[in-house]
């Protein structure tokens, strides 16, 4: 798996660093790129990003940012802004690197959080972003390393999936409005996409990325720590298809594979999700599997019902369903648990004949 972490934003400032010093000894007021800010005005916002995101993570409030800020007033040079850059860098990396691997803080979009290798992700894209739009001002080259920017897209822009002969780093200019990709319209406007994840009362469901997927499906941990029989065949399975949809550019990351997390050891127990996103009437199908130690402690009802009462709150979801071998009495129990209703054997006769039942909860 691609790491997200400490190391990534470090690299990630010292690249654009060394690449931005070559030009410390030009006029810094002039336009970054298509921003209308100056390059020194673009320099100040990449430091004031990566204290905030550090100021999150050290302070981990749930409904705001921190409320602090720095400015430049005392840079009287490139060279001393680039200073405060490498400062505010390090500062990140070293609260990505010191906060636990379950600590969430507050980030407004889409899901209102982000977890550490989120903020890791943010903070790398504004400076590669940024970077960019400085170097166009000054009127150098910059191409930031590909790995960096595969780490970033496979993270926190989960939607959007390089086509063949684009690269990484054009994707990512063309995911944050900076550029132009053969048969894509270009963006005015553009938002990344931290992992959703659904509290319930002893666990988390934490959603995985096409990096984490990808990572369980090669036999990975994705990240996580589960516990010791963990994860079962059927998670693997599901991050297959997770990695399937991505690489098909059809991916919807809520509509993925979620990770049941363990809140009383952070261990992760399960996993439970969607095998696609909901059909033209709105039905989705759901599926789950725990690692077989975590067995008989209502794990499985307990996601269920907070999965299902997160899909059914939206519009685009009326109802949910789910099909079980007639063998699998367990399972049957977990489905019925959490408010699922037997509708049918496979065929649909009615009377449950086929080799599995249909389930099914409606909104």
């Amino acid at each position: 798996m691609l790491d997200m972490g400490g190391d990534q934003v470090e690299e990630a400032v010292a690249d654009a660093v060394a690449t931005l010093r070559q030009v410390a000894d030009r006029d810094w007021s002039v336009k970054a790129g298509r921003l209308d800010w100056s390059c020194r005005r673009t320099a100040e916002h990449v430091a004031s990003d990566c204290v905030a995101y550090a100021g999150q993570l050290a302070g981990l409030p749930t409904d705001r940012y921190v409320p602090f800020d720095i400015t430049f007033d005392e840079c009287e040079s490139p060279e001393d802004v680039l200073q405060v850059v490498e400062a505010t860098g390090t500062l990140l990396a070293a609260a990505v690197r010191t906060a636990l691997r379950d600590a969430r803080a507050f980030h407004p979009y889409p899901f209102r959080s982000a977890n550490r290798e989120g903020f890791a992700a943010m903070g790398v894209t504004e400076v590669l972003a940024h970077t960019h739009d400085i170097a166009e001002g000054l009127g150098i080259p910059y191409e930031p390393p590909a790995a960096l920017c595969e780490a970033v897209l496979t993270r926190i822009f989960p939607h959007v999936r390089p086509a063949p002969g684009d690269g990484h780093w054009r994707t990512l200019l063309w995911a944050t409005g900076r550029g132009d990709l053969p048969g894509r319209a270009p963006l005015t406007g553009w938002r990344w996409n931290n992992n959703l994840v659904i509290p319930a009362d002893r666990l988390t469901l934490q959603g995985v990325t096409p990096a984490a997927a990808a990572d369980l499906g090669a036999g990975g941990t994705g990240g996580f720590e589960w516990t010791q029989d963990g994860p079962f065949e059927g998670t693997r399975d599901a991050a297959g298809m997770v990695t399937k949809a991505y690489e098909a550019g059809v991916h919807r990351p809520e509509f993925g594979l979620f990770v049941l997390v363990r809140r009383e050891d952070g261990r992760a127990v399960g996993g439970m999700g969607f095998h696609g996103t909901p059909d033209e009437d709105g039905r989705a199908e759901v599926g789950y599997d725990l690692a077989e130690s975590a067995r008989g402690n209502g794990y499985a009802a307990e996601a269920l019902r907070a999965l299902s009462a997160w899909a059914l709150s939206r519009d685009d979801v009326t109802s949910l369903f789910a099909t079980v071998d007639r063998v699998n009495a367990p399972s049957q129990s977990v489905l019925s648990r959490a408010g699922f209703t037997r509708v049918s054997g496979e065929g649909g006769d009615g009377d449950g004949d086929g080799e599995q039942y249909a389930y099914e909860l409606r909104g």
